[in-house]
């Protein structure tokens, strides 16, 4: 490690920084904010909105076959991961070339705009065109705002800034859930949920009034037109270099990992409470048991808010390999425990809460780690590639595993998502630490 580096990390986070680097630093958590927001919306309404689709007219949703419902939500949330995945991958290109915040801005007002018109869909089918259109917004606004902070911040702010940023994905679903408990109060319509979803959209008047390019990415653009070759958002720029290689492979992996293990458990947490206090389904407990959903729902978020933090502390301070260790570990332990252990609301929030807290332990590391892992000319191309290609990866399980978890029930996702996590830990034997080192040029 040279002096300068060491004397970087003396640094307090906020030595250097200034009102504009707070200013990109709100924007990017309110962009990533108002992404999960709409997320979790589908999260909690995807049942009833299956349900209702499913139905004839004039039939009760509630005698909907639950297996059905099990079988369309799959397909309605690997629907959404394949739309994330693909605008992951062809936003984060355009990140590179068209520039971070012009990317941030487009990619929010298409995921605000379909997750509002997906309150309009008249049959599952629609239904999940719609969350495969929104995905395209969702998938594509991470990298953008990643590689903005990393690149507007100083080193030695960089991990907590990209750690912030991620805790405050958190936000956006704790957003989600107290929506979603204002709609249980008044009766709930889940056509009216989505409709909420436009509102982030308004966050772009900020973006292109107020943010700009950063300097790194200015620079880096006007040397690649200079030199007039170069790999400049290109997904084969990826592989053609033997250390860019290995940290894409790395990332991926990783990436899977983390993502398989969140939408493959993380999202059931609705479905596990209400099989637990409504396991009949009884229309008259719908409107009290949704309440509690929401209630826990806000501490599994809680949690997850932490957790990210939780990254970004033990990363800057032990290094970031070993923040993913601590993550996998403790996802091995808190995921069997909550889907096997949880019996009650009150058993409910306290190990949703820790739940939480682990599986955003683990995302919290993509922000801080994929950003350092790839040059300028790269960085948003292979943070949107890394975490991206894991979707692909989630949503041909999840896919696969309809059928299955609709006859074995939630047990069998946990079994296999454990082996997952201690795949991961195979996968970090084989990773780079990026602690200390500046970033890529």
């Amino acid at each position: 490690m040279t002096d300068g580096v060491m004397l970087h990390e003396k640094k307090g986070f906020r030595d250097g920084l200034t009102g504009y680097h707070y200013l990109v630093l709100v924007v990017a958590c309110l962009g990533w904010s108002f992404d999960t927001m709409d997320q979790w919306l589908f999260v909690f309404a995807k049942q009833h909105a299956i349900r209702e689709l499913l139905a004839p007219a004039g039939t009760d949703p509630q005698l909907i076959d639950k297996n059905m419902v099990v079988y369309y939500s799959n397909i309605a949330t690997a629907a959404l991961m394949i739309g994330w995945a693909t605008g992951g991958l062809l936003f984060g290109m355009v990140g590179d070339r068209l520039g971070r915040t012009k990317t941030m801005g487009l990619t929010i007002l298409l995921y605000a705009m379909f997750t509002g018109l997906s309150g309009l869909a008249q049959d599952v089918y629609q239904f999940s065109a719609l969350r495969f259109l929104t995905g395209l917004g969702v998938g594509g606004e991470f990298a953008a705002g990643a590689a903005l902070v990393a690149e507007a911040f100083p080193a030695h702010a960089r991990a907590t800034a990209l750690g912030i940023v991620q805790a405050t994905s958190a936000l956006g679903n704790v957003l989600a859930a107290l929506i979603n408990l204002g709609f249980a109060s008044m009766g709930w319509n889940w056509r009216w949920l989505f409709g909420v979803g436009v509102l982030p959209a308004l966050l772009l008047v900020v973006i292109f009034a107020f943010i700009h390019e950063p300097e790194a990415w200015v620079q880096a653009r006007a040397e690649h037109k200079k030199r007039g070759g170069g790999n400049y958002g290109s997904i084969f720029g990826l592989f053609r270099e033997p250390i860019l290689r290995r940290n894409t492979i790395i990332g991926m992996l990783l990436a899977a990992v983390g993502v398989i293990g969140f939408w493959g458990v993380g999202v059931l947490t609705p479905e596990l409470l209400r099989s637990v206090l409504n396991p009949d389904n009884l229309p008259g407990l719908k409107s009290a048991v949704e309440q509690k959903v929401s209630y826990a729902g806000m501490a599994q978020n809680f949690g997850s808010f932490f957790g990210a933090l939780g990254f970004a502390y033990v990363a800057q301070r032990f290094g970031r390999k070993m923040g993913f260790l601590v993550a996998f570990l403790g996802c091995i332990v808190m995921v069997p425990v909550t889907f096997f252990c949880t019996n009650s609301f009150v058993s409910a929030i306290f190990l949703f809460f820790l739940l939480g807290f682990m599986l955003l332990f683990v995302m919290g590391g993509f922000a801080v780690y994929f950003p350092e892992l790839f040059p300028t000319r790269l960085r948003s191309t292979g943070t949107g590639f890394c975490y991206n290609v894991a979707r692909f990866i989630t949503a041909g399980t999840l896919f696969a595993s309809a059928p299955l978890t609709a006859s074995l029930g939630i047990a069998g996702m946990v079994y296999a998502v454990m082996i997952v996590y201690v795949m991961g830990l195979v996968v970090l034997i084989f990773a780079p630490e990026t602690k200390g080192q500046p970033l890529p040029e």
